[in-house]
């Protein structure tokens, strides 16, 4: 039952940062910021059917591959015990060294592609590391707790329970030279602050109101309040930032979605450029296109492309860095709305969708087109796998899929996969 404390040891890690070991009965059970081959002591919070999770309360025989965390937020056996909302839930693998941290997720994602999938022998390939591993996002997003401080979401996974930061060595150093010296009144109806860093540093107040609250900014820096239909109102400065890639600068509006990693978006981007043929392509179709990262780049390999996005901000931000183009289309609406519609013969499709990956009406309109290759980005091996299964049912040959590392310390894993028909 819940609250139960017993021993077991850890055997594997499991995609969503979590270990893996099993009771005297044969169950399952995850624990958050294990390691394999660790003797552990934990607490039961959640049980199900055939799993439980876990807290993690003592390592009784560390692991010889755990390693010094580099931020006090990181978890803590001891005040984890007696508080667990005191760790920060931002990452997962600060405790294990980057090259071992590769190998896990190479691991996971050959899993995740095996077991749900059903791919045997799954052709990935070595993974592409970041050149980075810390202070890489130019992207973060903060809580603000009952005291108008900022902080992450607990490790708990409770989204009441915030914990205020004094220090996060994600965020690129000017995000960093910044957020510390934010303040914020205890009870402000705000629902997130963001920062991005680009041609200069933007801050975003994320809130359910269309009224923006009073707010004082000495920095020099753009301020844009959002509200929850994503209308965006300019408190100072700019309502966009200059993010470049290849050198190539793209518009991001403040609510329009980007790469955090600006270095493994270059190698993304190279990595897609090399797989498509030398010879100009007919047509392709970058679904979930966002403000035109990849677009920008394949309009000049191919003779007509068009671009599905569900996002108002992104899509006038894809017009303005792709308007050089004469054979470049937009279409402002979800894929599963137009893919059915389009009465177009794709030669190469580019696929980069949401966490929930493709929507199972678009899934059926891409395969009734048949195009000739599919490049599939994804930040979810769970979902990947689970539309690679049914692309291959339907007659598609998975060629390979390369794993990117977007987001060191942190358990999600970035991939590209080439399909052909």
């Amino acid at each position: 039952m819940a609250s139960d404390v017993l021993e077991l040891t850890l055997t594997t890690l499991v995609y969503g940062g979590e270990a893996m070991g099993r009771d005297s009965a044969g169950r399952a059970i995850f624990v958050p910021f294990g390691l394999p081959g660790e003797r552990v002591r934990v607490r039961i919070i959640e049980e199900r059917k055939h799993f439980a999770r876990a807290t993690l309360l003592e390592v009784l025989q560390p692991s010889p591959n755990r390693i010094p965390p580099r931020c006090q937020h990181f978890f803590d056996a001891l005040r984890q015990a007696e508080k667990p909302e005191a760790a920060c839930g931002g990452c997962h693998y600060q405790h294990l060294a980057y090259a071992d941290q590769l190998s896990a997720k190479t691991e996971i994602l050959r899993d995740q592609l095996t077991r749900i999938g059903k791919i045997p022998n799954p052709p990935v390939k070595p993974i592409v590391p970041s050149p980075v591993e810390w202070n890489y996002r130019n992207h973060v997003q903060f809580h603000l707790d009952e005291q108008g401080r900022l902080g992450f979401i607990s490790s708990d996974r409770d989204v009441s329970n915030v914990l205020p930061v004094l220090e996060c060595h994600l965020p690129q150093e000017a995000l960093n030279a910044l957020w510390p010296h934010l303040q914020f009144e205890p009870g402000m109806p705000l629902e997130r602050i963001g920062l991005r860093a680009g041609d200069e540093v933007m801050l975003v107040l994320e809130a359910d109101s269309p009224h923006p609250p009073e707010v004082e900014i000495e920095a020099e820096i753009s301020v844009v309040h959002l509200n929850a239909e994503g209308d965006a109102l300019v408190l100072a400065g700019d309502d966009h930032i200059l993010l470049e890639v290849l050198g190539r600068p793209f518009r991001v509006s403040a609510g329009s979605f980007f790469q955090v990693n600006t270095p493994m978006a270059e190698k993304m981007v190279q990595h897609v450029l090399d797989l498509l043929p030398k010879q100009p392509i007919p047509t392709i179709f970058d679904v979930y296109c966002g403000v035109g990262l990849f677009s920008a780049f394949l309009a000049r390999r191919c003779e007509r492309l068009i671009g599905i996005e569900l996002s108002p901000s992104a899509c006038a931000d894809f017009v303005v860095n792709l308007d050089e183009f004469e054979n470049v289309e937009l279409y402002q609406a979800s894929a599963e709305a137009v893919l059915p519609s389009l009465q177009v013969q794709p030669t190469l499709v580019l696929l980069d969708p949401p966490r929930a990956g493709l929507e199972k009406t678009a899934l059926d309109a891409l395969m009734a087109l048949r195009p000739d290759a599919i490049v599939y980005v994804s930040c979810d091996p769970s979902t990947l796998a689970r539309d690679l299964k049914r692309m291959l049912e339907y007659g598609y040959h998975l060629q390979q899929v390369t794993p990117f590392d977007v987001f060191p310390q942190t358990y999600h894993i970035e991939s590209i996969s080439l399909l052909t028909r």
